[in-house]
């Protein structure tokens, strides 16, 4: 199985549609055999499924993700789970151990965050909206 993460210093990049880096693990069932780290070089969202799908990748970890990018990648044929924060090598370990915490209804279509203000984000008190954020993950 081929797992794509939104990546960026080590971690899970919160915007799909902005990532300008994937970590891309190929795995067995229960361990990473490889890793690498590719460059998107400037393709934009409406592209990003289609360069996952060129790299034969199964699913994709990230953090926030617009509607119309799980579209392309439902059209690609690849799963995803959103709304994921934290180290990449860590988030990729717990999907094997069947602990990733994601959520399955994450949906962002702003475009407009402040750096460090992407989607995925935590808020307490099921406070979305706070400090410019309008999606979701775990409440």
């Amino acid at each position: 199985m081929r797992i794509a993460v939104t990546y960026e210093d080590g971690h899970v990049f919160q915007h799909f549609g902005h990532t300008s880096q994937f970590k891309i693990y190929d795995v067995d069932a229960d361990q990473i055999l490889a890793s690498q780290v590719v460059d998107t070089n400037g393709v934009g969202h409406g592209s990003l499924a289609g360069f996952l799908k060129d790299e034969s990748v199964d699913l994709l970890i990230c953090g926030g993700i617009g509607g119309g990018a799980q579209n392309a990648l439902m059209n690609a044929g690849i799963l995803f789970k959103g709304g994921v924060a934290g180290n990449a090598d860590q988030a990729v370990q717990a999907y094997m151990n069947g602990t990733l915490d994601y959520n399955p209804n994450v949906h962002c279509d702003h475009h407009d965050h402040a750096h460090g203000e992407g989607c995925g984000h935590h808020h307490e008190n099921g406070g979305c909206g706070q400090h410019g954020h309008s999606c979701g993950h775990h409440h």
